[in-house]
């Protein structure tokens, strides 16, 4: 893959606070394998039918956005985020002044998250989230399939859209209106929307994540979420390797255009197995970095499939009319014996 460049102005925007909130979105565990996951919130009570009624709870406006689509290091984040209609311009833009997350500061929009997250707070008690952290180590695996099996990037992002709206509606919110950030032709990716959820209308927009409150709000989600992953991995590698805890993470944003993710990738590359689970292998950064001599990778070939030739255990041994030069492991043990001597 082409790897993705950022203008060098947006670099200070993308990387993580250094004191970033962690939200409840952040599994550890999985981070730490290299497994990809989902995590949903609590859908607020307001959002939900009365206990014993058959009627819907109140029309939801759903929003959808990624973040970390780019980057060589770390996952990549597909947000979403839902309330009630009318709530969505006073209670995301007026109070609040969620905004695409990319124009935000790190500091604000992890504040941003904290709110979310805080049971107190008007966001908490009115509106619902959930994110999939794509990691970097399946995105990977799915792009370097062989023989034509690739499993694209976008084809992985429509999956994590398509589960976690599923998601949603399985925990009984009933959303009437979609409103999604496009990862190729809106036209395109509107209609294969349609056809999965015929009941809503979808919107599929260029820029979403600046014209529909509840994109910006599932920007925040999804890139505080990943600033926070970033951290968790980095502390887990510094922990490791006896670097404080506190220091900021050395491989800044983690975009290929960031000198200082370039820089701790050539610095910290092992000769075989590369990195860990926070790098993705299938990008040009990464698979050009191993292949160069220079950096002191080391070629490996991988024995090909088995060829169909099949051996007896009989062929190990000599035949009674062999010589004893050329029975190359009889000899290293000794002057072979013939059957007789049994």
């Amino acid at each position: 893959m082409a790897d993705f460049q950022p203008p060098p102005e947006d670099i200070a925007l993308e990387t993580p606070a250094s004191d970033v909130f962690i939200p409840p979105s952040i599994n550890t565990t999985a981070l730490l394998h290299g497994d990809t996951y989902t995590h949903f919130s609590p859908v607020p009570p307001s959002l939900l039918p009365s206990p014993g009624s058959s009627t819907l709870g109140p029309p939801c406006a759903l929003g959808v956005d990624e973040a970390g689509r780019g980057p060589v290091l770390g996952p990549m984040v597909y947000g979403i985020f839902y309330l009630p209609l009318p709530l969505s311009d006073p209670l995301l833009r007026t109070t609040h002044h969620f905004d695409d997350s990319k124009v935000l500061t790190p500091t604000f929009r992890s504040a941003l998250m904290q709110t979310l997250c805080t049971p107190t707070s008007d966001l908490h008690a009115s509106c619902g989230w959930a994110i999939s952290a794509l990691s970097a180590r399946d995105i990977s695996s799915g792009m370097l399939r062989p023989h034509g099996g690739t499993y694209n990037l976008n084809a992985q992002a429509m999956d994590a859209t398509v589960e976690l709206i599923r998601g949603a509606y399985a925990l009984g919110v009933n959303i009437t209106e979609i409103y999604v950030d496009t990862i190729g032709q809106p036209a395109v990716y509107q209609a294969k929307l349609e056809r999965v959820f015929p009941t809503a209308k979808i919107t599929v927009a260029k820029k979403a994540d600046s014209l529909y409150p509840c994109v910006s709000a599932a920007s925040v989600c999804a890139k505080v979420t990943r600033d926070a992953a970033l951290e968790t991995l980095w502390k887990a590698r510094g922990q490791g390797e006896g670097e404080g805890e506190d220091e900021e993470m050395a491989w800044g944003s983690g975009y290929p255009s960031d000198g200082r993710c370039v820089s701790w990738m050539k610095g910290n590359m092992h000769p075989v197995f590369g990195w860990g689970p926070e790098c993705r292998f299938s990008w040009g950064t990464a698979k050009d970095m191993l292949e160069a001599t220079k950096n002191g990778g080391v070629k490996v070939d991988w024995p090909v499939d088995d060829d169909g030739d099949s051996h007896q255990v009989t062929d190990f041994f000599t035949s009674k009319d062999q010589t004893t030069e050329g029975d190359e492991l009889g000899t290293w043990f000794g002057t072979p014996a013939g059957l007789e001597a049994f």
